[in-house]
């Protein structure tokens, strides 16, 4: 027997009420394909604050490995850019492992919001690491390094990250 998640996923379109923390919640819970489903589409809905809950309850669902992509994709969508760090929130939830390379750009060149989600997933989640993904994170830095303002932000962004690309490299060579 399925549950008819209808009435919940309407809680999260549209103009919300104070229930659509709650439904989101109940969503998360059920978890299921249909969930997913529900909650990809709502993340092209035209109201910003039903975008950020469809994000939320994909990163409450257990089996959302699929939603991945899709949510990494509405990060960079443009109509996003406003409540980007709102949906990067919901990549806690997720395993990231091997989107290492994705989230350090991120940290590099998201806004501040984006930025420090990022910074807080790449301290804290595991990830596969590879010579490869080094050699792409070292690509971007040194896009950054050559495109920003060498100021004591910049220096001190420097020294944080050359010092995780040793300890990645450090790591690889154990």
């Amino acid at each position: 027997m399925s549950i008819d998640i209808t009435p919940l996923v309407q809680q999260l379109s549209g103009k919300l009420t104070e229930n659509a923390f709650r439904a989101s919640d109940a969503l998360g819970q059920i978890g299921s394909k249909e969930v997913v489903t529900a909650m990809l589409e709502l993340l092209n809905h035209s109201n910003p604050e039903s975008r950020i809950l469809a994000a939320r309850t994909l990163g409450l669902v257990k089996n959302n490995h699929e939603a991945l992509t899709p949510l990494m994709e509405a990060l960079k969508n443009k109509e996003n850019m406003v409540i980007a760090g709102d949906i990067m929130m919901a990549l806690e939830g997720f395993d990231v492992s091997n989107i290492y390379v994705e989230l350090f750009r991120l940290y590099l060149f998201g806004s501040y919001k984006v930025s420090m989600i990022a910074k807080e997933l790449l301290d804290y989640k595991e990830f596969d690491i590879t010579p490869r993904v080094i050699r792409k994170a070292q690509k971007h830095w040194d896009h950054y390094s050559n495109n920003v303002k060498h100021d004591e932000i910049y220096a001190l962004r420097k020294k944080e990250v050359e010092e995780q690309l040793n300890d990645l490299k450090a790591f690889l060579s154990e």
